[in-house]
């Protein structure tokens, strides 16, 4: 049996991401990313027509650190749509150093 998703928002546990990812729509021009337990890692931001990552981290306190987190190399990674597929494996294997996962 399988945990509901339930989205947090803090420091990310160390090891790998559990994935796929997950898209939460926020409003018609930003997604949260969360990873498949839950965690807060970034958010797709529709800049001049182009979806583009947004990494985020979280201190020890708890506070919102923009440009940091697990996937702070990817950050600003170019996507056409916030196509939850597509972000899970190009964000994912960019983290695993899979070729082909550029932006």
């Amino acid at each position: 049996m399988t945990s509901p998703f339930i989205p947090t928002y803090g420091p990310v546990p160390p090891g790998p991401l559990a994935g796929p990812l997950q898209l939460l729509p926020v409003n018609a021009e930003v997604v949260a990313v969360h990873t498949a337990t839950g965690a807060h890692v970034g958010s797709l931001k529709k800049v001049g027509g182009v979806w583009k990552f947004k990494a985020m981290g979280y201190g020890a306190d708890g506070g919102m650190e923009p440009g940091h987190g697990p996937l702070t190399d990817q950050h600003n990674m170019a996507f056409a749509a916030p196509d939850a597929a597509e972000v899970s494996a190009r964000l994912l294997g960019a983290l695993a150093g899979e070729s082909g996962a550029g932006s």
